[in-house]
Formats: C-alpha cells, structure tokens, sequence
C-alpha cells in the first residue's frame, strides 16, 4: 500500500518492512532478484532498501550464495515483541496441562496480514505430537483452523473486508476457501469452535477457538489444537478436544484478567 492520500504515510519505511515481510512467506534465504518479484519493486530500489537494512542488522547477507536472510535486529525485535505481550504469566501451566489433557499441540496465535502467527507453543508431555510447527510458524487465515477462528471474531465489516483480501490474493482458490469460512461461521455459531481436518494439511487435524482479552492493548488471539491425523480423530477431536479447548480459552481469559487488573 503506498498511501498515495495519506501526508503522513511514509512510503520508504513501508517499501522497507515489505522486504522483512517477504521472508515470511516461509523462504529462509532471498535474492535482491527475488524479493523485487515479491514486493513488485524495481530491483534497484530493493538494492537499496537490503542494503541498509544489512548496515542495520535487520538483514544479513551470504556472501556465497549472494542472497539474504534475516539479521539478528529482527530477530531481537520479534523476542520483544513477544515477550511484550506478557502472555506467560497470563497462561502459565493452563497451557501445557491442556496439552497433557488432549494430546495436542496446543498453540496461542495472533495475525498478520493474511497469516496467523504461533507465538505460544505447548506439546503434550504424555503422548507423541509430531508436528514440526512452534513459536514462529505461519500459517494461512482462510484454510487453518486458527485462521478462521480469528476470522469469525472479527466484526461484520473486518471480516468481509479480510475476505476481500483473500479473495485478490488467490481468485481460483477462493470458492472453496469461501465454504470453509462459511461453514466456520456456523462451527461457531453451533459449537463455540472452528475446524480445519486435513485441508490445509492433509496429515493435520485442527480446531481452534477466539480468544478475548481486555485491556493491555494485547491484538486477537485464538487457542489452536493440532495433532497428526493418525493420532486423533475427527470424532476425538469434537466430543472430547473441543471442550477441553473451550475451557482453557475461558480459564486464560479469566487468569489474564485476574493478573492484568491494577
């Protein structure tokens, strides 16, 4: 977005965070090639751009391969980040109890742009979770269970708006990702949860639920529990998952208002 209308807008610093975003795409490692193609910027322009974020350690350039990947500066700002959103004392052993409890993989995500982002992980100790995702994996809005539990928390208007977005992205997808938000929506409506078994991943069940938490300037957050189709099913994950899910989601929202009031 170049915020053509907007005085105030800076569109070097925005062109800047683009190629920081780029990485996200799950690439560990990008070319000045590359990243052009995905921010749809002049490569001389990106030159430029990767060349200061490297002078600032926000990206580290390989010599022998002439590509990027991102510097130590990013990954100090993300703990930051993290570590900013004071979720730990919030959560403290409901987490990692409701992965004991449901043989999950019980995660705590929040978005960013048309992903969700892990921030809190949490494995059963009592069962084998093999499930390469943790703190830091992305994963798409519109087929991931957490995804669309963060999309049916949005008001009318965030939503279609999101949708929209979606949309654009991928046109040819986009009438299969409309059901499964649509059949969210009545997830929700019906069972206080969402779902996603096997369509973003087929080796991957999942259900998540909207997490609420007021004050602290804290964005949505969504309680996710993935397992590896083999080890749950469907059936498991509806009649005895979900409402240990449920509860946790409620205990986290009532720990964090006990420990975030004056």
């Amino acid at each position: 977005m170049e915020g053509k209308d907007d005085r105030h807008f800076v569109t070097a610093l925005a062109r800047g965070l683009s190629i920081l975003r780029a990485f996200a795409s799950g690439a560990e490692r990008l070319s000045n090639h590359e990243l052009a193609q995905r921010c749809a910027l002049p490569k001389s322009t990106v030159s430029r751009l990767t060349h200061t974020l490297t002078q600032l350690g926000f990206l580290h350039y390989i010599e022998d391969t002439g590509r990027y990947r991102l510097g130590m500066a990013t990954l100090a700002l993300a703990r930051t980040t993290l570590d900013r959103l004071d979720l730990r004392e919030a959560t403290g052993d409901l987490l990692q109890k409701a992965a004991d409890g449901t043989g999950t993989m019980i995660s705590l995500a929040i978005r960013d742009e048309l992903s969700v982002l892990y921030v809190e992980s949490y494995r059963s100790q009592s069962s084998v979770v093999t499930l390469r995702l943790g703190i830091g994996s992305r994963l798409p809005v519109a087929s991931t269970a957490a995804g669309r539990a963060h999309l049916v928390a949005l008001d009318a208007r965030q939503q279609s708006a999101l949708m929209q977005r979606i949309r654009k992205l991928d046109a040819a997808a986009w009438p299969a990702l409309e059901a499964g938000i649509l059949q969210a929506r009545k997830e929700f409506a019906s069972s206080g949860c969402v779902s996603s078994f096997g369509e973003w991943r087929k080796e991957i069940n999942a259900i998540a639920v909207p997490i609420t938490l007021s004050g602290g300037g804290l964005p949505p957050l969504v309680l996710n529990a993935a397992a590896p189709v083999w080890s749950i099913s469907v059936e498991t994950f509806l009649s005895d998952v979900r409402p240990q899910l449920i509860s946790a989601a409620r205990a986290v929202e009532a720990r964090y208002r006990e420990t975030s009031t004056p």
